[in-house]
């Protein structure tokens, strides 16, 4: 089977991809218009196509329009705003795997143990059904340990927030209150 993999960043890549390309031929697609800002977005992909080509990866990115996230999460709160996000980042993958002839699409998103792998199984079957396409359902959570060793050995840039405005906001509170937590002790 020929699977189109949507990644959202390098290290998110690592374990999903050497999964499913065991026994399918895998392809990457970079569609993350959620990231935000444009340098964070570039810095992401960047990581992304840099061990991509060390490992002889195709990837192909799809324009970043983050007006095309803002749309569909307008007014939402999470976690309905994050489902939305899955199911537009999934169907920009399904729809390109449907116009080069891929069979089905799976997503890294799977590897964190902070995403819903429920969620993102609902929302990749609805986008994958639209665009004509399989959704390979996984879960890689129990590779996520694996991921970031291996991620921080090959010295890859790292994020801890899914790259939306809401989650930095979130991340940089959490940094905060643990900062705080450790001078009063």
């Amino acid at each position: 089977m020929r699977v189109l993999l949507h990644a959202c960043c390098g290290p998110c890549l690592l374990e999903p991809y050497d999964a499913i390309a065991a026994d399918h031929e895998v392809a990457v697609v970079y569609a993350n218009p959620n990231i935000h800002p444009v340098e964070e977005y570039v810095h992401r992909r960047d990581t992304l196509l840099a061990y991509a080509e060390v490992e002889g990866i195709t990837v192909t990115e799809l324009p970043y329009e983050p007006e095309a996230w803002q749309a569909v999460t307008a007014g939402l709160e999470p976690p309905a705003s994050c489902h939305a996000c899955y199911r537009l980042r999934i169907g920009m993958a399904a729809a390109e795997a449907a116009r080069i002839g891929y069979d089905a699409v799976a997503t890294t998103l799977t590897v964190s143990p902070y995403q819903d792998p429920e969620a993102i199984r609902a929302m990749g079957e609805e986008a994958c059904a639209e665009a004509g396409v399989a959704f390979l359902v996984t879960d890689f959570r129990e590779r996520y340990p694996e991921a970031t060793r291996r991620s921080r050995a090959l010295g890859m840039y790292r994020q801890n927030y899914c790259g939306c405005v809401p989650s930095k906001l979130e991340a940089e509170a959490g940094r905060a209150a643990r900062r705080e937590a450790r001078r009063n002790g």
